[in-house]
């Protein structure tokens, strides 16, 4: 099994580290990539092969793993064309449709488009996959297992759905990012220290996080078991309510949906 990573930004090095968690082999895998110190980096790191050139690595693979930036994808991968006859290749470049990949590559369709998210960095991302037609069972296994290495993996039978995927899962991140924000800066305005209030946010949702991950109740359960009728967390969510948290969220979510629509219309021109 050889499989190369075209490009080894931090989302490759986390696939890299988690493969190799995973019982890859480091002599399995090869970084193309531009920069000499990133490559001496990845060979310190992960004891990989690197190259500055496509070419021959590409050729012998079995799977090519796209992580190069959008906006660079088209060139990066034109050059690839005709030249990929026995690799899977998956791209975990935002936004990027299988169709434009596939033109670009001269009709092949042997791809896997994945959305995973930041936290893979740490091991406990979430991805959402797609399979392009010329995927086979065998594939969807390999591509699954490779992203399985950084967290959970979702299939999605419908492409139109990854830009939802994105909008959930992919820019999700941020959205709890942001209310651990508004949560720690209201433990600030109470007079906590930054170092206390940043601590008391942080682990409120990651060990409320950690319980709906392992319970069995749903998270409209979990939240009702908290609220007492006539207490604190009741008076805390009925401002939310108030203020249409549940909808402000869809809207939310119906917006990042439609800019990464956009974008994908956008990085696949021409």
């Amino acid at each position: 099994m050889k499989i190369v990573f075209l490009g080894g930004g931090n989302m490759a090095a986390a696939l890299i580290g988690g493969m190799l968690e995973r019982g890859f082999d480091a002599h399995e895998l090869s970084v193309v990539e531009l920069a000499p110190e990133r490559r001496e980096w990845l060979v310190g790191q992960f004891g990989v092969g690197v190259t500055g050139v496509a070419d021959d690595v590409v050729r012998e693979a079995d799977a090519v793993v796209l992580a190069v930036k959008p906006q660079q994808m088209r060139e990066a991968v034109e050059p690839l064309a005709g030249r990929l006859e026995r690799a899977l290749v998956v791209s975990v470049a935002a936004g990027l449709r299988i169709g434009d990949l596939s033109r670009w590559l001269d009709g092949f369709d042997r791809i896997v488009r994945a959305m995973p998210n930041t936290p893979a960095l740490v091991g406990a991302g979430v991805s959402g996959l797609c399979a392009g037609p010329g995927v086979d069972g065998e594939d969807r296994e390999l591509a699954g297992r490779m992203l399985a290495s950084v967290g959970s993996v979702v299939w999605v039978e419908d492409e139109a759905r990854m830009d939802a995927v994105t909008a959930v899962s992919g820019s999700g991140p941020a959205y709890v990012f942001h209310f651990i924000e508004a949560l720690e800066a209201a433990a600030v305005a109470r007079g906590f220290d930054a170092d206390t209030a940043r601590r008391l946010a942080i682990d409120t949702v990651l060990g409320a996080a950690k319980l709906a991950a392992e319970s069995d109740d749903g998270p409209d359960v979990l939240r009702q078991k908290v609220t007492s009728r006539g207490g604190t967390t009741a008076a805390a969510l009925a401002v939310f309510e108030q203020g249409g948290f549940m909808g402000l969220v869809d809207r939310a979510v119906a917006a990042a949906e439609a800019r990464g629509r956009a974008l994908g219309e956008e990085l696949g021109r021409g």
